[in-house]
């Protein structure tokens, strides 16, 4: 797939992101503990726009980062505050930022506004999986095969990612595995830690399975 077509979805995913934060509104809950949409707006503009957002790494920066985000989301409680910090969200990352290259913002980002939007539409009391093109859910695939290694790096025994046309990867090998399979989106969500909240399911001996339901993976 050219570049180009790359960053056509990148760019079709922060829109759908934006689109789906305004139409929640400023309050509604999230599945990012002790978040609100307004909490998330913040995170996604200073994570592309504020020099503090290196706090995410660098631990020194961190409390900073939380106090502005704080702030930041409390100055966004009034609809047209919040309206206001989602244009600017949509509107794109800062000149100055690692974001504004297009390989960075089609590495780091196609993932995360999916995740994202999908934080904000499965904390809802009723929801169903949307239904993704063929070429969004290849590139959602590329992603996540290639951070695998480093979302399953903790987990406590091998996982095998297996999509419904019987595509299959290795995320960590080990004698004791699971063979977690769903639909590539699901995967995805599975593999971001958002393990409730996913349409997937589970393969392997009786120790293998009561291990990983206690497993949730992460950054």
């Amino acid at each position: 797939m050219l570049v180009s077509e790359v960053m056509h979805l990148v760019h079709a995913s922060r829109l759908a992101l934006a689109e789906t934060l305004l139409a929640a509104g400023p309050t509604a809950e999230t599945l990012c503990a002790g978040w609100q949409t307004r909490h998330l707006a913040a995170h996604l503009v200073l994570r592309e726009n504020s020099l503090l957002s290196a706090g995410t790494v660098f631990k020194p920066l961190s409390g900073k980062l939380e106090e502005k985000l704080r702030q930041t989301a409390a100055e966004a409680q009034s609809p047209e505050r919040y309206a206001a910090l989602v244009r600017r969200f949509r509107s794109g990352p800062a000149k100055y930022s690692p974001f504004s290259i297009d390989k960075v913002d089609q590495a780091a980002n196609l993932s995360e506004y999916f995740v994202h939007t999908e934080d904000v539409r499965r904390a809802r009391g009723q929801w169903a999986p949307r239904v993704l093109d063929k070429e969004y859910t290849e590139m959602l695939w590329q992603s996540l095969t290639r951070m695998s290694r480093l979302l399953f790096r903790k987990a406590p025994v091998g996982i095998i990612l297996t999509r419904p046309d019987g595509q299959r990867h290795v995320a960590k090998k080990a004698r004791n595995a699971v063979s977690i399979s769903g639909p590539v989106p699901e995967l995805m969500l599975y593999a971001f830690g958002r393990t409730e909240h996913c349409l997937v399911t589970f393969e392997g001996g009786d120790t293998a399975l009561e291990i990983i339901k206690r497993y949730k993976p992460s950054l």
